[in-house]
């Protein structure tokens, strides 16, 4: 009888335990893909093209770059903070380098703060959109272009802003199988047992 106790007692440890794994693994892409959504967290806007006015108040852009523990890259801002007028589109870069000796990808999570600005910070194009995948000893120069809608002066908290900052965290990822077999020095290229 108390076999049987201690065996439903230890399975319900072990599927705690595998649950709340399987939570902490999905947690950030499902941030991520929420705060898109919602707008929550500082999640910027979209769009296809640039403003369709420009205002002649000037709003301070802000950049910063984290990445994950894990991730091995070396990841920068290229400049830490420009002026632009609101609704004037701007670009700016971002270095990321991979100093190892492996292929690996990357892919990038962002937020807004203040967060009343978030909803107005709207990218145009960004490096975050898509997989970044360097080389061994590989640089790159990863460009986002944004614009502060005007929208936001008429806003009752996001009026106030005069400087947002915009930040990025760099997680590795798994290189899909069809990109790490065409990428010299991948896992997929690298011969088992020596």
């Amino acid at each position: 009888m108390k076999l049987d106790g201690t065996r439903k007692t230890l399975a319900a440890t072990i599927g705690t335990v595998l649950f709340m794994g399987a939570m902490a693994w999905a947690a950030v892409p499902f941030y991520s893909w929420f705060c898109r959504v919602t707008g929550f967290g500082g999640a910027t806007s979209v769009a296809v093209q640039g403003a369709d006015h420009v205002l002649d108040r000037e709003v301070t852009i802000r950049f910063d770059a984290s990445k994950d523990r894990n991730m091995p890259w070396e990841f920068k801002p290229l400049q830490r903070e420009m002026k632009l007028k609101i609704g004037e589109t701007g670009i700016a870069f971002y270095e990321a380098t991979n100093p190892t000796d492996r292929t690996i990808a990357g892919s990038a999570t962002y937020n807004v703060t203040p967060y009343e600005a978030g909803g107005f910070f709207t990218k145009i194009d960004c490096f975050c959109f898509t997989m970044q995948v360097l080389k061994p000893g590989e640089t790159a120069q990863m460009p986002v272009t944004f614009y502060v809608d005007p929208e936001i002066v008429t806003d009752r908290d996001a009026k106030f802003v005069h400087t947002i900052t915009l930040s990025y965290t760099f997680y590795e990822t798994d290189l899909p199988e069809d990109r790490a077999e065409a990428v010299p020095g991948s896992a997929a290229e690298t011969p088992k047992g020596g």
